[in-house]
């Protein structure tokens, strides 16, 4: 698929400095580089700029915001310069903690004391279709590693504390020495059509009248294509004949990393799993084109960014080639 590194978190062409990660006089070195900066999160919510929240703010190591917030997890390094990342998640706003934290679009936003105005942790998912490739590379990256340390504190051989190493690419046990590494979850998203249809479904979290493509997590020993084939029956009924893969995206809600396929139905009733699914139908070009311009009667489009969103549209516009 030719337009498929455009998905958002798509890739921005990051250099992210695997020789450096094992590298301690270099890692010194940059610490004290006044070019290097940080990107800060507070609970998996990225510190972003502007008005309009487009920017991923940068901060410079020695910025007071900082001052009780790790930073030993590097990211990469843009135009020469490193980039770590922060977790400002200690910190506690003065007005408490939102009721919405943590919900599938937290609208909140918090401003730290020490930060400018136009300063706030943000909801990557409502934000990430207004940041640009790079930001957007680095917000998705942070937030996956900075998940992954927080819940993988422990060895899952012997249960001992782990510690982390290589810029926090790595955790090692302190007991038995076991190496971890960060954990990505591979997960198939399918495009299914018949003919002038294809197939989208909703699962009861979503907003209403919000309806998105199957998905599902690959099992141990599959391939992608049984995967889809897997899948697609489970929740819909549906069988399916050939698979092809487009595009990825990784999906820092925790640690995704989705591959977009395309599957021809080879059959039309649907019977939904009301396990997996709420509901479960067949959607017309037509329809289609009505559910992007926010005029249908009953179905809006998946959330902005996310990778359903991206192959309908490339669907709609005859681009899978």
């Amino acid at each position: 698929m030719r337009i498929a590194e455009q998905v958002t978190f798509g890739g921005s062409a990051l250099d992210r400095a695997d020789a450096l990660r094992t590298d301690a006089a270099a890692l010194d070195r940059m610490r004290h580089d006044p070019r290097t900066r940080a990107v800060a999160l507070w609970r998996g919510k990225p510190l972003v700029a502007g008005a309009a929240r487009d920017r991923l703010a940068r901060l410079p190591l020695d910025h007071p915001a900082l001052a009780e917030a790790p930073t030993d997890l590097l990211l990469g390094c843009e135009d020469g310069a490193a980039v770590f990342a922060a977790d400002l998640s200690a910190w506690d706003p003065p007005e408490g903690l939102p009721e919405t934290l943590g919900a599938f679009a937290d609208p909140s936003e918090q401003r730290h004391p020490a930060l400018p105005e136009d300063h706030a942790f943000a909801e990557l998912r409502t934000h990430m279709v207004t940041l640009g490739p790079r930001d957007a590379e680095l917000a998705a990256t942070a937030r996956g590693l900075l998940g992954w340390h927080r819940s993988h504190g422990f060895c899952a051989r012997c249960g001992g504390p782990s510690a982390p190493e290589r810029a926090g690419w790595m955790r090692r046990c302190t007991a038995c020495g076991a190496a971890h590494f960060p954990r990505t979850d591979p997960v198939v998203i399918m495009l299914v059509t018949r003919g002038e249809h294809a197939l989208v479904g909703r699962s009861p979290g979503f907003p209403e009248g919000m309806y998105s493509l199957l998905a599902g997590f690959i099992e141990p020993g599959e391939t992608v294509e049984a995967a889809v084939r897997r899948e697609v029956s489970e929740e819909s009924g549906i069988a399916v004949g050939r698979v092809g893969y487009l595009a990825s995206q990784p999906w820092p809600f925790p640690s995704s990393l989705m591959l977009g396929c395309h599957a021809e139905a080879t059959s039309g009733e649907i019977r939904v799993d009301p396990t997996e699914l709420e509901d479960a139908i067949w959607i017309t070009r037509r329809e289609l084109q009505d559910v992007f311009a926010g005029v249908h009667p009953r179905l809006t489009a998946p959330r902005g960014g996310a990778i359903a969103g991206f192959l309908l549209r490339a669907w709609l516009a005859d681009r899978l080639d």
